[in-house]
């Protein structure tokens, strides 16, 4: 092998390794792996064999299948359960206590109005938010915002003056 090809078989080389480092290349050449989305991955029902394989019925594009459950339903199933528990006399003691302790009311409809109206409360609470998560008094000081050019301005007279700069009152802006 002469010197020109074996400088032929680096670059081809050397190039091939490059190449084959871009996404691109490797999906293109089959390179790269697809797993599939483990949640998107759903059960199928078993196939039946119908039993007057006469009369099938003519398959229909697109359409569910017969023996299968829709995924939103299985999803609610899933969350809620089977049934909906509507009474509370089919709900156990210990189910009872737990409710009644925790001061849930599940016979409450208007839901939505009273975490809207918590929510508005909330907006107008200024304490932090450990404090609030905790329900705890407001003794924590408030938060400030402090004037810029007035602070500039007391400092630079407390350095004419010689006083330290920390001396004397912060100016605050008032929200």
């Amino acid at each position: 092998m002469d010197n020109k090809t074996g400088q032929w078989a680096i670059m081809i080389g050397f190039s091939v390794l490059t190449l084959t480092g871009c996404s691109g290349v490797k999906d293109k050449l089959g390179l790269s792996r697809h797993t599939p989305d483990e949640f998107m991955v759903m059960k199928r029902a078993p196939l039946e064999v119908p039993q007057n394989m006469t009369a099938l019925p003519t398959p229909q594009p697109g359409a569910q299948r017969p023996q299968e459950t829709p995924a939103t339903t299985l999803a609610k199933e899933a969350v809620i359960g089977k049934e909906k528990v509507t009474r509370a006399d089919s709900q156990s003691s210990s189910e009872r206590v737990l409710l009644q302790k925790t001061g849930a009311n599940a016979t409450q409809g208007n839901i939505r109005s009273l975490v809207n109206k918590e929510a508005e409360e909330e907006k107008e609470d200024k304490r932090p938010v450990v404090k609030r998560l905790l329900n705890m008094g407001s003794d924590l000081p408030q938060a400030t915002v402090v004037d810029p050019a007035a602070e500039a301005e007391r400092i630079q007279t407390n350095k004419k003056t010689g006083k330290p700069v920390t001396e004397g009152e912060t100016p605050t802006v008032d929200e």
